[in-house]
């Protein structure tokens, strides 16, 4: 039989290569095939690359809410956001690769941002957009190559036949440097905007050619008027309504999916993850803007009269609690003085004098003292009361309760409160607590501190002398703001009420949130103690320590209190000769409807006094003369007459015969008994509303140190011709006060 063939060595190594090919392409499948399916199950890679790749497509714009306002209680501004446009250019954009286009739409363009700006002309707005044109795009040479002449099979046949089948060509490198270059001098608001857009360059091709950078700007249209009040946000510092609401303000921004089509180009995708911004809402103040600068302004006054170191001014509402008014102004290292830190919430001191009243309230009701209580003063002698001694800045006689208030004897009160609560401390130090003087009366979260309340039992209670100075207000620290809401308890008919400076949240003009009045103490004393407190305080400004401020005033009485306060915290003694004077008072005090309070901080010797009437008495003068000229009010019911006049029958009978333009300052106020000018406004309930000027208008007042709208508005009144040079307070005035003038008379005021 023939034997088999046995298989030839190259067969066999074929054979073999392609079963070792088979087992690759198997094995490259497999390995394939546990990567998809890892990267389908198990990786995170799809989703990376899916987002890559997304990323370069499309992109999610923030678009920002607009921060709220802050307002004063009529509406004014007091804090608001503006929106801020700059043009960003891209010179090596492809839309400016054509030079003599750029050259000239930029000539053009220049010229009008010449006139537009005025602050450099056309030459060198062109020169400089010519310069960094140059600077982003350049065409640089590469190398030289060889390219066929000519297109199509018979033409290269030909150029071939002519031996000039190629020809040189010069390559070139287009170098783009797309950074965005600022093209205004400044930036520019939306109205501006709306100007510049349609000038050369600015009407064509943005996102290609230049890119609008918006920016939101907080600004204060009343400059540093109640600063610290209002407060801000960011790197200078954080605190006041801007910080402390800043949930309310701030909004919620929105958010925007675009799709890139082009470059600089997007178009905004429908639908996904697309929300619309929400503006914050605004927040209504209970800051009067008239009150805060006629405060701003005399306080500011008097701490350079004095050369003082601080001061604080305030007005209350006294029925809400409201503040009208909050003024902190403090000496800067240049010698000026500007809102650098709140006093009135943040400044806690032995307020001096003026805690007389807690001592008073205490003495008359929980005590029952009659007003005719005598005790010897000691004639201006050091006087032994408990384990320590007390002096009054001057000589007194023995003096009775009331007379004591008035003319503030630190050693009456100081014996009064030790003869009737030494056997029991505790009574008097709880009734103290009963006036919520143990703890903040509100505003926490605007920085109001904690007062410093000693008590039997406490480290810093010493028995016999603590109670002492408790007496006279030593001994426990108050801020100003305390010691003012304690005072507004007593105007207000004992209802102590917490300090307000919120008054609405809005949503456009939608009220949203109204803030409630908060009542600390429904009634702090008896009606009857009540009756013999505030005739106490009413003696202090027709026969007291205020008399000189407020004696002569007969249109209207205050009540209130001053006090002095030699100061000794953080390394300094009372030797050292630094005193707080205060005045607190309330008008008219027959039906209390404001409260003021002023307090400055000096050293002896740096001004002409140290007292608390010198010091602040001033200021609550200005202050309370001008509310009053500007707050009086009286309310009627409006008619319309056939004459388009309005008609009010106002309360009292006086009849009112007022202009149908609301708010002129000249209608005649007519009655039986007397006629002169008031100011008028219609309010929300179509109630006209009348604030007579009752003073002497014949006579020309003394408007120096007020500001241009303080003064103008006192002197129109009495029908003068005003004219006024220079910017600032007023300084001069060509009739002097007290001068007999005539409706018609011209006057001059300098202001710097």
């Amino acid at each position: 039989m023939p034997q088999p063939k046995e298989n030839s060595p190259i067969k066999r190594d074929i054979l073999f290569r392609v079963h070792l090919l088979y087992a690759v392409f198997i094995l490259i499948a497999a390995l394939v095939f546990a990567r998809l399916i890892w990267v389908q199950l198990f990786s995170s890679e799809v989703a990376y690359n899916a987002d890559r790749l997304a990323g370069r497509i499309f992109t999610d714009e923030i678009i920002p809410a607009r921060r709220g306002n802050i307002l004063a209680r009529d509406g004014e501004p007091l804090a608001t956001s503006l929106f801020r446009y700059q043009v960003e250019m891209d010179y090596g954009s492809p839309g400016f690769d054509s030079l003599g286009t750029f050259r000239a739409q930029s000539d053009s363009l220049a010229k009008l941002l010449a006139l537009y700006f005025r602050d450099k002309p056309a030459s060198a707005y062109a020169q400089a957009m010519q310069r960094e044109h140059a600077r982003r795009y350049r065409v640089t040479y590469r190398k030289d190559t060889l390219v066929p002449r000519s297109e199509g099979y018979f033409a290269r046949l030909w150029d071939r036949l002519r031996g000039e089948e190629f020809r040189v060509e010069k390559l070139y490198d287009t170098l783009r440097d797309h950074t965005p270059v600022a093209l205004f001098p400044r930036e520019i608001d939306y109205t501006e905007w709306q100007t510049l857009r349609r000038y050369p360059i600015l009407n064509w091709n943005m996102g290609m050619t230049y890119r609008l950078r918006e920016r939101d700007e907080r600004v204060y249209p009343q400059g540093e008027l109640a600063r610290r009040t209002i407060g801000q946000i960011g790197d200078r510092g954080n605190y006041g309504v801007e910080y402390v609401l800043r949930d309310v303000l701030e909004g919620r921004d929105g958010k925007a999916r675009r799709q890139r089509i082009a470059r600089g180009f997007y178009g905004r995708v429908v639908g996904g993850e697309n929300s619309e911004p929400e503006d914050g809402l605004d927040v209504v103040t209970t800051l009067d803007l008239e009150m805060q600068d006629v405060a701003d302004r005399a306080l500011r006054r008097q701490l350079e009269a004095q050369n003082a170191l601080w001061g604080t001014a305030l007005v209350m509402e006294v029925a809400t609690g409201d503040l009208l008014a909050m003024a902190n102004l403090s000496r800067t290292k240049s010698g000026a003085y500007a809102e650098v830190k709140n006093h009135a919430l943040s400044s806690r001191m032995e307020p001096g004098s003026t805690f007389k009243l807690a001592a008073l309230l205490a003495l008359v009701d929980d005590a029952g003292m009659s007003l005719d209580e005598t005790f010897d003063t000691g004639n201006g002698a050091r006087v032994k009361v408990g384990r320590t001694t007390v002096q009054d800045s001057h000589s007194l006689p023995p003096l009775n309760l009331k007379d004591a208030v008035a003319h503030s004897s630190n050693v009456f009160f100081a014996r009064a409160v030790y003869e009737t609560y030494k056997d029991d401390p505790k009574r008097y130090v709880d009734y103290l607590r009963h006036l919520h003087l143990d703890r903040t009366v509100g505003l926490e979260e605007f920085g109001a501190v904690p007062p410093i309340f000693p008590a039997p039992g406490m480290k810093i209670w010493y028995p016999d002398v603590s109670i002492v100075n408790m007496g006279y207000g030593y001994a426990i620290e108050l801020t100003p703001l305390h010691t003012l809401t304690l005072y507004n308890a007593v105007a207000n008919d004992g209802c102590m009420v917490a300090p307000r400076l919120v008054r609405e949240i809005r949503r456009g003009g939608e009220v949203v949130e109204r803030p409630q009045r908060r009542v600390l103490v429904d009634k702090i004393c008896s009606s009857s103690a009540l009756r013999k407190v505030r005739e106490c305080l009413e003696g202090v400004g027709t026969t007291g320590t205020a008399k000189q401020f407020f004696r002569d005033t007969t249109l209207f009485k205050i009540a209130g209190k001053t006090g002095t306060a030699q100061f000794a915290q953080d390394g300094i003694k009372y030797s050292d000769g630094y005193y707080l004077g205060t005045m607190v008072l309330y008008f008219p005090a027959d039906k209390p409807k404001y409260t003021v309070l002023t307090a400055m901080f000096t050293r002896r010797g740096r001004g002409t006094t140290y007292y608390g009437a010198g010091l602040s008495g001033p200021v609550e003068q200005r202050i309370v003369n001008y509310i009053y000229n500007l707050q009086r009010e009286w309310y009627g019911r409006v008619e319309k007459s056939d004459d388009a006049h309005y008609a009010c029958t106002v309360k009292g009978g006086d009849i009112v015969q007022i202009r149908e333009s609301a708010g002129e300052l000249m209608p005649r106020v007519v009655s039986d008994s007397r006629s002169g000018w008031g100011r008028t406004h219609v309010d929300s309930l179509n109630r006209v509303v009348v604030t007579p000027l009752t003073d002497d208008l014949h006579t020309m007042p003394d408007v120096r140190g007020m500001g241009l709208k303080e003064a103008l508005f006192l002197l129109e009144c009495r029908g003068l011709r005003v004219a006024f040079t220079g910017k600032g307070a007023v300084r001069e005035q060509t009739l002097p006060p007290g001068t007999s003038v005539e409706r018609g008379q011209a006057v001059t005021l300098k202001l710097r």
